[in-house]
């Protein structure tokens, strides 16, 4: 099994998103890529923690590819948006991708090259190490699902 990290806004809509595709095992929202080890939703949406939200996935290779996890990432929010996606609106929701290895790193650069011919240059995701990752409250997580909203 492999694992990947994602950051396209608000957690909930793309948590949902993935868990429904094929060869994806598990997913976790949380929040990374900011200063501290352990944060609260609270803390993360006060804007001062580096963190944005993000889902984790597990997914098996055999079945989809980590190129085609980065593929449907893209298609999942608007990644020529800085800073937000649609109304939700700070740092906390920004588009990158956290990479797990030097690997998925050259993958995720190589297909947001390909985006950015797409969209003229107008992609603004982030391509970081992973760091800091922390699960983000139980209340979070299958939040839509839990809700009957999806």
């Amino acid at each position: 099994m492999q694992k990947a990290i994602v950051a396209c806004g608000c957690f909930w809509q793309p948590e949902e998103k993935f868990r429904k595709i094929k060869g994806v095992t598990s997913t976790e929202v949380g929040y990374c890529g900011g200063n501290n080890l352990n944060v609260s939703y609270k803390e993360v949406c006060g804007g001062n923690t580096g963190h944005a939200e993000v889902v984790k996935l597990q997914f098996d290779e055999n079945i989809i590819s980590y190129k085609n996890i980065i593929k449907l990432f893209f298609e999942f929010h608007d990644a020529t948006q800085i800073d937000g996606q649609g109304s939700n609106i700070g740092n906390n929701y920004r588009s990158e991708i956290f990479y797990l290895s030097t690997k998925q790193k050259e993958a995720a650069e190589k297909i947001k090259e390909e985006m950015n011919k797409k969209y003229n240059g107008k992609i603004v995701t982030r391509i970081s190490k992973e760091l800091n990752y922390c699960k983000a409250e139980d209340y979070h997580q299958k939040y839509l699902k839990k809700k009957g909203i999806l």
